[in-house]
């Protein structure tokens, strides 16, 4: 409740002007400067002020200023916004998936108003070099602010040459999060036609202040307690359904909530580095939102259930044929049973159904009771997206992950500090000199990896994780260690080569020994071979095999600038788009690779006669068999 200001003894506060009050504030986190503001009425109007809300919009580093400036003309106020900062930002990072092996990175970016999952392809370096890109990217899904703050889900995919946007709602967002869930989740209606909490806003457990928690939507301010308790959890989560049921219903649901994106809202998704036209980025955000509010007779994220239900049925029998089938292949008894009835002229299928009922296992009988229990919790149903914390072990800074959920996992942050100066994202190609594909060798595969650091037995190592791979068939394992040195050991090892390929001299700065992946016990595990590490004094990484003389040349990226640059593609369709499930060990993107005309062998230029690598003093061939790796 809020008292006057002689009760609360905020005079001095009051007596500050507006800049230094928003000065002061800069200690205070988002909540607390809410918190203030209900302390008394005149606190209320300092401490709501555009220019206090902005000082804690620009702590949160999300964006520039210049960019704030701009993201203020589509929402209600700078707190508003900074409540739809606060919430999505756990998002931003890099998320991958196992899946397929070549490489599954998903980059959470920062887009116009919005937030934007972007599928960064696995491609070969184009003709501008790294630094210039371009770099090919599709879009997995955005999350949009609204004028007051709140949520939007949009999920991407693509049909019958069309591009969908298919809407949803955000199931919660943990401020630690690192799985991050395409789900459905059954919701209840209320008497008068309306969805509990259909908003994706509603279901935010993480709200900056109790206030923002309150501004929910209008349609929830007449919603009485017994209806908010018909809105929770359904006894059966979607986890815990079996696969081909979670995989059947995200199907039928994105073929009922589809909407085809309209030209006008199919563009860029963020500010490019050249133009920066932030008036095209506002009429696409004004168009999605009216696409998601106004262009459906229902609500766009709820599909009724009646259909899903009719929709399984028709589905069900096909599947419990099968598994009928395939369990009397595997029970001895059922065989005998057939062979008995069949000598006596019975045929087994007059009682087909009742042998069917007693030879399904029993689990099969708990995920269907599990199936029915979860479409009961509910009269519709609804696309969610989910991001969740969940205790994840790891391999060499690569997370251990679930081959059969539809998630993306988070790669822990890596920031370079004091005694850490290497760790972070970095590109590169192999071969010597480093830089631009020439006419004679073209299509080097573009590499990233996660620089780390990982301390064991009393020795600190550094470790380059391949996260994407640009061959066209994959060579190395996902998430394999392509190099570990150890920092402890420093090497007095000279560079092969003496300059680099425009006659440059480089300065080096410091060597360390360690291993590099090489043929090994399979493609799984893969082996390694001595090598060094090469730092330069321009911040240029070089792991050197020693025995072949092949080289990994590394330099440290913006990503975020570098889909600045880059050219849009058409994404996946919808379920494949958000985590590939099926293994692969080719390049299921390669339809997408052909659109900068890089062509290249299959496997690039790991060749079986070696490579050929160029230095500004001489010209040498070596093998490469030593590095090169695949599947046995």
């Amino acid at each position: 409740m809020l008292s006057d200001n002689n009760s609360c003894g905020s005079k001095l506060l009051l007596a500050l002007p507006d800049d230094i009050f928003a000065v002061v504030t800069r200690c205070l986190r988002p909540k607390d400067v809410s918190n203030l503001s209900v302390c008394c009425r005149n606190l209320y109007v300092h401490a709501n002020s555009d220019k206090v809300w902005l000082t804690q919009c620009e702590l949160l580093g999300v964006i520039p200023h210049k960019d704030l400036v701009e993201w203020r003309k589509g929402v209600n106020s700078y707190k508003a916004l900074c409540r739809f900062l606060v919430y999505v930002q756990p998002l931003i990072g890099i998320w991958v998936h196992q899946n397929p092996e070549l490489g599954n990175v998903v980059y959470v970016t920062p887009g116009f108003i919005s937030l934007v999952g972007c599928r960064i392809i696995p491609q070969e370096l184009g003709p501008l070099g790294i630094d210039e890109g371009p770099i090919l990217w599709s879009p997995v899904f955005e999350i949009l602010g609204n004028v007051d703050g709140s949520s939007v889900f949009i999920f991407h995919g693509r049909e019958r040459n069309n591009n969908y946007m298919y809407p949803g709602s955000i199931k919660g967002i943990d401020r630690n999060c690192n799985v991050l869930l395409l789900e459905v989740e059954p919701r209840q209606q209320t008497n008068r036609g309306k969805l509990v909490h259909s908003k994706s806003f509603a279901s935010n457990p993480n709200p900056v202040d109790k206030e923002f928690s309150r501004k929910i939507c209008p349609s929830d301010r007449r919603v009485s307690m017994s209806q908010r308790l018909q809105c929770s959890k359904p006894s059966v989560p979607f986890s815990r359904l079996s696969f081909c049921d979670r995989k059947k219903l995200l199907e039928i649901i994105t073929s009922q909530i589809r909407v085809k994106v309209s030209q006008s809202g199919d563009g860029l998704c963020f500010p490019s580095l050249e133009t920066e036209d932030f008036s095209k980025l506002r009429e696409r955000r004004i168009r999605l939102m009216q696409m998601y509010n106004n262009e459906l007779s229902t609500d766009p994220t709820q599909s009724d259930l009646s259909e899903i239900r009719k929709c399984f049925d028709n589905y069900q029998p096909h599947r419990d044929g099968y598994q009928s089938q395939s369990s009397k292949k595997k029970t001895l008894v059922g065989y005998f049973r057939d062979s008995f009835k069949h000598i006596i002229g019975k045929s087994s299928y007059i009682n087909g159904s009742l042998e069917h009922s007693r030879n399904v296992p029993s689990s099969e009988n708990y995920k269907r009771a599990q199936f029915l229990e979860f479409l009961r919790s509910g009269d519709t149903i609804g696309l969610t997206l989910h991001a969740t914390t969940a205790r994840l072990s790891s391999y060499r800074a690569w997370p251990n992950m679930h081959d059969s959920r539809f998630a993306l996992y988070k790669l822990p942050k890596q920031e370079p500090m004091s005694g850490q100066e290497h760790a972070g994202l970095w590109a590169g190609t192999f071969g010597w000199p480093p830089g631009k594909p020439s006419a004679d060798k073209p299509g080097k595969a573009l590499f990233f990896l996660l620089l780390s650091y990982e301390e064991s037995e009393g020795q600190r190592h550094l470790i380059g994780t391949k996260i994407l791979e640009g061959t066209h068939y994959v060579l190395h394992p996902n998430g394999s260690a392509m190099f570990i040195v150890n920092i402890n050991e420093p090497s007095d090892e000279s560079f092969p080569w003496e300059c680099d390929g425009d006659s440059s001299f480089l300065d080096l700065k410091e060597v360390f020994s360690g291993e590099g992946i090489a043929n090994g016990y399979g493609f799984r595990y893969p082996g390694s071979k001595p090598g060094s590490l090469f730092v330069f004094e321009d911040g240029m990484l070089v792991f050197a095999w020693k025995e072949s003389r092949a080289a990994l040349t590394l330099q440290r990226i913006n990503l975020q600038d570098l889909l600045k640059k880059g050219e849009r593609v058409p994404p996946l369709p919808p379920i494949a788009n958000f985590s590939y499930l099926t293994k692969s060990y080719s390049n299921v993107y390669a339809g997408f690779s052909n659109a900068l005309n890089h062509t290249s062998s299959p496997r690039g230029f790991f060749e079986e006669g070696g490579v050929e690598e160029t230095s500004g003093v001489i010209p040498t061939r070596k093998s490469v068999s030593g590095i090169r790796i695949g599947r046995i």
